[in-house]
């Protein structure tokens, strides 16, 4: 394997993934995407156990109206834990395996194993996680919503062009929270705070 393609990100797509080939709502995003750990599910550092994977609360409701209103969605995570030896890609597709029993089927996954000073594009607060998944998807960045749980994910977010929600968690940061550009308590409400700020700039209200 190339330099430049150990930099790259793994991006999968669940073999039972709805079917999003019809074309979206003008008044909706194209596409949400989804940090994993924190919010998604308990975050529990270097995880490859599918045992201890446990959602958050109200993000089965959250997924279920976007995927009611036809809306793709994704995860976009950072594993650091592959580049330090912490973790092998099979555990990560485990846990990832069991987040979409859970939760899903997700339309996209795009993870980066990278460390910080790998110099790859795909690490948050890169965008690049959020573009591959897009491009995965068919979906304009521009349109895309992703919601997270810290500052990179909403640094991602802005790189990329998309619209970025913060549900902050006790591991968030007071300066995160003030340069969000929306935040929300809980997913769900994120989710919905997401759709109607994408649907004002969209033209419309869902």
């Amino acid at each position: 394997m190339s330099a430049g393609a150990a930099r790259e990100p793994w991006v999968s797509v669940a073999a039972d993934a709805p079917d999003r080939a019809a074309t979206p709502r003008e008044d909706l995003p194209d596409a949400v995407l989804f940090d994993r750990d924190g919010t998604l599910v308990v975050d529990v550092p270097y995880n490859g156990d599918p045992d201890r994977v446990v959602p958050l609360p109200s993000a089965a409701e959250a997924l279920d109206l976007l995927r009611g209103l036809g809306i793709p969605v994704g995860v976009v995570s950072n594993q650091s834990g592959v580049g330090r030896g912490l973790l092998t890609r099979e555990q990560v597709c485990a846990v990832r395996r069991r987040v979409d029993r859970l939760l899903g089927p997700f339309d996209v996954w795009a993870v980066c194993p990278h460390l910080l000073d790998d110099g790859c594009g795909c690490r948050k607060p890169a965008p690049g996680l959020v573009l591959a998944a897009c491009e995965r998807l068919g979906a304009r960045p521009s349109r895309t919503v992703v919601v997270g749980d810290i500052g990179s994910d909403m640094a991602a977010a802005r790189a990329a062009g998309a619209q970025g929600v913060l549900v902050p968690t006790t591991v968030t940061l007071p300066d995160e929270i003030a340069g969000a550009p929306m935040t929300a308590p809980d997913l769900l409400a994120g989710v919905r705070l997401g759709l109607a700020a994408c649907g004002r700039l969209l033209g419309g209200v869902p």
